[in-house]
């Protein structure tokens, strides 16, 4: 396989880990925990694995001998991050430091791997190729959700046919919390298979208090940061274009929020504000035709936009309308059998309710035909495909027009659109992801060696040098509580929001003004850095930084 002088480097890089990783360790218990909340109804679901303690990783005084050789499975689960192969290299050579026979196998293709047996026994050479790389290919990933029996049972089959006591799941929430169910099935049926979740999003909204950041949200944050500023310096270069940018992250703003910290847009959006602050999709528009028009008035007709991914969702009356047009299309044949847009639409006007109505007779005709014919299988929105930067441009153009026509604006509004995603979700790793996810993958070996299951690997005090990182478990039960899904109420490790009382937020809050002004105060943050200064290539995110200032 050809590869890059970059490749080449990386492979030979070797991750720091904290401290207590070096040599033999010893695992010390903390108190007993509940879930984040509805504790009476998590406990009952998980009677075998609700309130384990959380569990710090120390270095052990007295060497502990080789253990029984065991044999692990790992899974990569949802979308990718970098970082993943990480931790598989940790967890390999945790494993191999313990005892030379312990073996790893990866499940093929992600969860689905398990239950229909599809495997690969990761060898020294197989695992060599892919040290310190971006993406999943060492095995695949896939979003299979593991949550009927008959998929534990498969499970089971063909983890005793391995000889493979334990089983790693590398996910988000929805996937760790699959694994929480897994872990509790196999301990009711006295399996012998334990069950480690390790934190994986580049979304950042698998955090809490004891996990400060999911893995290859650093990575991303940079790579996008990268891409902000470039387009920045285009923009103040060229000085024409104001670019609306699309940044990954449907659930939470935390990747539009990391990033303007990095690069000082003008304009970020931040999706958890619009909803507090119950914002129309045309105060919006408003905002920015009045940061697009108070620039120009000062000769600047250039700027850029950073928008979350999910902001639609955010938007009170926009969720209305969405929910409303998931009830009227979902299995409704006569929508199906209608042809032409217009007609489409037409009857979509008749059905919905007054101010839902209103709403959607104002959307662009592309963007009002993306909300009713990009359906998910559940017949859902798909969100996501909503090109949300382009409704914005087309909006403020329309405002701006108005604005020109009552005297309030002079000036130019041409546009540039961009959705950045899959650019960051693969990329190699940054030293702070390389070093986390290796020590992840270290820890979750300790936990699997002292038999412990239902727990999620941790590593704390990140802003610290990695020799300072705290290492240990968290049981998973302790980040649940109940929602409702897909009409049920079901258990689910709780995302984590952008937090507008948190210090990441507030300095945002604090500096929007400044940097929407006409003396632009754009950062340039260029590539992710490998070699060099620790204050270049080591430092954690901006929003790590400031939570822990």
């Amino acid at each position: 396989m050809k590869k890059s002088p970059l490749q080449i480097a990386r492979q030979s890089y070797q991750p720091k880990m904290p401290a207590a990783l070096l040599g033999q360790v010893v695992l010390r218990e903390g108190q007993a925990t509940q879930s984040v909340a509805d504790q009476e109804e998590i406990k009952a679901l998980f009677p075998n694995t609700y309130g384990m303690p959380v569990i710090t990783l120390d270095a052990a005084i007295n060497g502990r001998p080789n253990t029984t050789p065991v044999n692990v499975g790992v899974i990569l689960s949802g979308g990718q991050a970098p970082g993943g192969h990480n931790v598989i290299c940790g967890l390999f050579d945790g494993l191999k430091k313990i005892n030379p026979k312990n073996k790893l196998y990866g499940f093929l293709g992600g969860p689905s791997g398990l239950v229909e047996g599809r495997y690969q026994e990761l060898t020294a050479d197989i695992i060599d190729e892919y040290r310190n790389t971006g993406g999943f290919d060492i095995i695949g990933s896939g979003r299979t959700k593991l949550e009927e029996e008959w998929q534990f049972d498969k499970g089971i089959e063909v983890c005793k046919q391995l000889g493979v006591n334990a089983i790693v799941i590398i996910g988000g929430d929805d996937s760790n919390t699959n694994a929480c169910v897994l872990a509790e099935y196999y301990l009711q049926k006295n399996t012998g298979i334990q069950v480690i979740g390790c934190p994986k999003t580049i979304d950042g909204d698998l955090k809490n208090e004891m996990i400060e950041t999911s893995f290859g949200f650093d990575t991303a944050c940079k790579v996008y940061s990268e891409l902000v500023g470039n387009i920045q310096r285009d923009a103040n270069s060229a000085k024409k274009y104001w670019h609306f940018i699309r940044l990954m992250g449907r659930s939470a703003s935390h990747i539009a929020l990391e990033c303007a910290l990095q690069s000082q847009p003008n304009i970020c959006i931040i999706s958890e504000e619009v909803e507090a602050n119950n914002m129309t999709l045309q105060d919006i528009v408003n905002q920015i035709a009045e940061v697009v028009a108070a620039r120009a008035a000062a000769g600047q007709n250039f700027g850029t936009v950073l928008i979350p991914e999910g902001l639609i969702e955010f938007i009170p009356a926009m969720r209305r309308l969405i929910q409303e047009l998931n009830d009227l299309l979902a299995d409704n044949e006569e929508f199906v059998a209608m042809e032409g847009d217009d007609a489409k639409r037409e009857y979509i006007k008749t059905m919905l309710t007054p101010m839902s109505c209103e709403l959607y007779r104002s959307l662009p005709k592309a963007i009002a035909k993306q909300l009713t014919m990009d359906r998910d299988p559940h017949g859902n929105v798909q969100v996501s495909l909503i090109e949300t930067e382009k409704l914005l441009i087309e909006m403020v153009g329309k405002k701006l027009a108005q604005m020109k026509g009552a005297g309030t604006y002079v000036g130019k509004f041409a546009t540039q659109h961009h959705f950045f995603g899959y650019e960051g979700r693969c990329a190699i790793p940054s030293n702070f992801d390389a070093d986390y996810c290796y020590s992840l993958g270290q820890t979750a070996t300790q936990l699997i060696v002292a038999g412990k299951s239902g727990y999620m690997a941790v590593v704390r005090n990140l802003t610290a040098p990695a020799a300072e990182w705290i290492a240990g478990g968290v049981p998973i039960t302790m980040m649940m509580n109940m929602e409702k899904r897909n009409g049920k109420m079901k258990p689910v490790i709780q995302k984590a929001l952008v937090d507008l009382n948190g210090k990441p937020f507030k300095y945002l809050a604090e500096h929007r003004k400044d940097w929407a002004s006409a003396n632009s105060k754009y950062v340039y943050p260029g590539p992710v850095q490998y070699y060099g200064p620790t204050e270049v290539c080591d430092q954690p995110t901006r929003t790590l930084l400031l939570e822990n200032a």
